[in-house]
């Protein structure tokens, strides 16, 4: 299954990044990937019908961490579809609008808080209970979505992860709109220095300065941050928290470019006093 998976999912993104270079428009190149992602998960689907798994290891792994990879694709990209089909005219009405979207985002973390807890923490002690088939607990306050399902393809909360996955991506494209393309300010004081180093090296630094709270005493937000770094030294950060989420998933050398830093400003600290 795990080779399917990566293959899959290889092939699946390579055709996106494709479509994302050639087609022009991007109401007509979404159209198309949430057509491609259908056709990935009903490709999905028959093999896992098919094929089925070797213990019960597998099915967790898959509906926990490889489904909902997809899923959260085709949900990511249906969410991207409504709201630029359904956007409004004008400036503050468009403001108004995608932080409507927002609190949507924000209802549903709330409104599952506890599963986030859950997911984000690596928990396993009811993954039996919520990745396996067929096996769902109704005190575990399920949605409508899972009755209506297949259950053949799906648990009582394989989507729900994807949901997760997907409102991280949506947020960062809302918040992109809103706060990149809505607010600049013009008056923000020239710039003195270019960063030449890599985003990723400059994303790991942000993040680290502001989880210690050197900004303010942290009484700011990652965006504020990352905003005052792109102003002050020219460069566009993207999508820095779906960079982050990257950093995060790292099996080796979480912290590259700090432990870099230090190894440098030691050697350059022992070599002065050597002089």
């Amino acid at each position: 299954m795990d080779k399917f998976y990566k293959e899959t999912l290889y092939k699946l993104e390579t055709t996106i990044s494709e479509l994302e270079v050639e087609v022009d428009c991007s109401i007509q190149r979404i159209e198309t990937v949430i057509n491609i992602i259908v056709k990935c998960l009903s490709d999905t689907k028959k093999h896992v019908l098919k094929r089925g798994f070797k213990n019960a290891e597998e099915e967790i792994r898959f509906f926990k961490y490889q489904k909902p990879i997809i899923v959260a694709k085709l949900i990511y990209h249906n969410a991207i579809y409504k709201i630029e089909t359904r956007k409004p005219y004008g400036a503050k009405p468009i403001r108004k609008y995608l932080k409507k979207e927002l609190k949507k985002l924000k209802r549903f973390f709330d409104n599952n808080l506890e599963f986030y807890k859950y997911y984000r923490n690596n928990s396993s002690f009811l993954d039996e209970k919520l990745f396996i088939r067929n096996k769902y607990d109704i005190k575990l306050c399920l949605d409508t979505y899972y009755f209506q399902s297949d259950h053949t393809f799906s648990t009582s909360h394989d989507y729900k992860v994807a949901k997760i996955i997907a409102n991280d991506l949506i947020q960062v494209y809302i918040e992109d709109l809103l706060y990149n393309k809505f607010q600049k300010d013009k008056s923000k004081a020239p710039r003195k220095l270019k960063w030449t180093g890599s985003k990723v090296a400059l994303i790991e630094l942000i993040y680290a300065l502001h989880y210690h709270g050197v900004f303010d005493n942290g009484n700011n937000d990652i965006r504020e941050v990352a905003q005052y770094f792109e102003s002050t030294f020219g460069i566009n950060l993207g999508n820095f928290y779906q960079t982050y989420l990257e950093l995060r998933n790292r099996k080796m050398n979480r912290t590259k470019f700090l432990d870099a830093l230090r190894e440098e400003l030691i050697r350059r600290m022992d070599e002065q006093d050597e002089k």
